[in-house]
């Protein structure tokens, strides 16, 4: 097997298949404690960027969102939820809707035991499918987020090209990522405590060391925020832009699909 044929899961090299396999048994073991465990790597920090990620969305009424690898549901949740506040701001009683797609069923499963999803009844939905493949038509969406995500992809650029073909003229990108810290000193810190104690807390919290340990893998591998940007701007996003939170550990990368 070349290089050519197989992609990095975490510090491995391994076939694109096996690398869907793989992710999606590191999330259906992790699934009942993910927003936990989020809270626990980030002190809660992860809140903070997702707050500001979906205020630099600006969710409208009657908008169509899908939230790519979105889990538990928490960007599709935010983004009704700050339509519907639009909304009443200017008098407009157009409905948003919201699909969280992700690939890994389990994770969906967790998503959909939630209690605060009632508040959304008929305008939330759940679909178990693999974002470097969507199943929906061109131009079907207004939004369109991903969070700590896209590094999982086995295909990135696929899934970049079927954001950007699923999304109507003037639709919206944004995709939060853990990312590379913009001081080098402060990245060695990061690397430190990511890689001693992230996989052990990962270990106490839902006894799984190993799928956190690719986790902190997995973003050490993922490109700069520059070279990121460079491959959503090929795939036909315009005006892409560049958020540094908390010094770098996460970027937001927002674009336009025009």
């Amino acid at each position: 097997m070349s290089e050519q044929d197989t992609v990095s899961f975490g510090f491995e090299q391994v076939t694109p298949d096996e690398k869907v396999d793989r992710v999606k048994g590191v999330f259906r073991s992790v699934a009942s404690k993910y927003d936990v465990m989020n809270d626990f790597m980030s002190a809660g920090v992860h809140r903070l960027w997702k707050h500001d990620t979906m205020n630099r969305l600006n969710p409208q009424p009657g908008e169509r969102h899908l939230d790519v690898a979105g889990g538990t549901g928490e960007l599709a949740r935010a983004f009704l939820k700050l339509a519907d506040e639009a909304g009443k701001r200017r008098g407009d009683k157009r409905i948003a809707t919201a699909i969280v797609c992700d690939i890994n069923d389990a994770m969906l499963e967790a998503g959909k035991a939630r209690g605060d999803n009632a508040e959304w009844e008929g305008r939330l939905d759940w679909v178990c499918a693999d974002g470097s493949a969507l199943p929906y038509p061109d131009r079907s969406f207004d939004a369109l987020t991903i969070s700590f995500g896209i590094r999982n992809f086995a295909d990135r650029v696929a899934g970049l090209r079927e954001f950007k073909r699923v999304l109507n003229p003037g639709g919206r990108l944004a995709v939060l990522e853990f990312s590379q810290m913009t001081a080098p000193m402060l990245q060695k810190a990061y690397d430190v405590y990511s890689f001693n104690v992230i996989p052990e807390v990962g270990k106490i919290v839902t006894g799984d060391r190993d799928s956190y340990q690719y986790l902190v893998e997995s973003i050490r591998q993922f490109p700069d925020q520059e070279t990121f940007k460079a491959e959503i701007e090929s795939a036909g996003f315009s005006n892409v832009s560049v958020t540094n939170f908390s010094g770098g550990i996460a970027a937001l990368h927002f674009g336009w699909a025009i």
